[in-house]
């Protein structure tokens, strides 16, 4: 790994990525409510929210290695050779939450990037789903990973880009606004808390610079490629943002651009909300955002495929292997594709090349 990818120091681990769980803040009833046992993990119920609706509690559970969930995938696509002329191919990236060593592993697997850590991918286009830092040990890398790959990339004649993801909102919120109370709908709420509440590490926040937070501010939020609509969450806020995709990444970069704290946090908390997709009416949802912005599958990250399958395995602590998450999950009548793996609950960063073989 060359310097420019932004491998920093070893750094401890806080107790807020592994070491405990706790309920999700979509548990407002039933025996799980009111629990305060660290153990106590109810699967998570479809996306409906309390009036007055705030992400100021974690955003979900952790799993300790101990745990295993047993996740039946789809299968996934063989790597395809170069085409000679044309687009080269194309691969997504689900959430990364500064994993820098799990995503260099994925990335070279997958023959995107060589032994050094540079491009080797010739015309192949690469999109990052979002959430890049906060809960492992090296987010700001995974930036300077992203934005030097992009670069490279660019110069070979393929690219390297990335959607903004509601971590990426918490974090310029946490740094721009710190302390500064905002209206949650539901009491007193601050970005810094929401950050480290949400596993927000100081040594992110410390190697934090005016080029990084430039960058996730100009993240577009939604993208159509090759009839795949990338999105970051799996929610139908989108919807509250513009009636195509360019209306909505420009709207989310003005509400950025304005600096207000409030117009932020609204931001940030509807693109916390999660599970849309899931149960009954969600091939419908999906169906709202496709005959809104186009293309026939919707791609996304932000919600574990392990709790987005409502399992959460053994609570004897006696299996050692981890969540079992092989490839990305198809579901809502086939219509969505879930590309986050789990890594922040030893599952796996997934980096998947498109379209998935059926």
């Amino acid at each position: 790994m060359t310097q420019g990818a932004g491998q920093g120091p070893e750094v401890e681990r806080t107790a807020t990525l592994r070491d405990f769980r706790v309920p999700a803040y979509v548990h407002e009833t039933g025996p799980y409510a009111h629990s305060t046992h660290p153990g106590d993990v109810a699967p998570p119920a479809e996306e409906t929210y309390p009036e007055g609706y705030t992400p100021t509690q974690r955003d979900l559970p952790v799993i300790n290695r101990g745990d295993t969930v047993q996740v039946t995938v789809d299968p996934t696509s063989v790597p395809a050779p170069q085409p000679a002329t044309g687009p080269g191919p194309l691969y997504v990236v689900g959430d990364v939450h500064g994993y820098l060593d799990e995503l260099v592993a994925a990335l070279q697997e997958k023959g995107l990037i060589d032994s050094a850590g540079q491009w080797c991918a010739g015309t192949a286009r690469l999109w990052f789903l979002g959430d890049f830092t906060d809960r492992g040990p090296d987010g700001i890398g995974v930036i300077d990973l992203v934005m030097r790959l992009s670069a490279e990339a660019a110069a070979a004649g393929g690219y390297c880009k990335a959607l903004m993801g509601n971590h990426e909102l918490l974090l310029l919120g946490a740094k721009r606004f710190g302390d500064t109370p905002v209206n949650s709908g539901a009491g007193t709420a601050t970005f810094q808390a929401a950050w480290l509440l949400n596993g927000g590490q100081k040594t992110d926040m410390d190697r934090l610079q005016d080029h990084h937070l430039q960058w996730m501010a100009r993240l577009d939020a939604v993208e159509e490629v090759d009839g795949h609509l990338l999105l970051h969450s799996d929610t139908t806020a989108y919807l509250d943002y513009g009636r195509s995709i360019e209306e909505v990444n420009d709207t989310v970069r003005e509400t950025l651009t304005r600096n207000d704290a409030d117009e932020v946090w609204d931001l940030f908390r509807k693109f916390t909300k999660r599970f849309s997709f899931r149960d009954e009416g969600g091939a419908d949802a999906v169906r709202s955002l496709l005959d809104t912005y186009g293309g026939t599958r919707v791609v996304h990250g932000h919600s574990p495929i392990p709790y987005l399958l409502g399992e959460v395995g053994s609570e004897d602590g006696e299996d050692d292997t981890g969540p079992v998450v092989e490839g990305p999950h198809v579901y809502a009548d086939g219509l969505a594709i879930a590309m986050d793996g789990g890594v922040t609950m030893a599952g796996k960063l997934l980096v998947q090349q498109l379209p998935l073989a059926m």
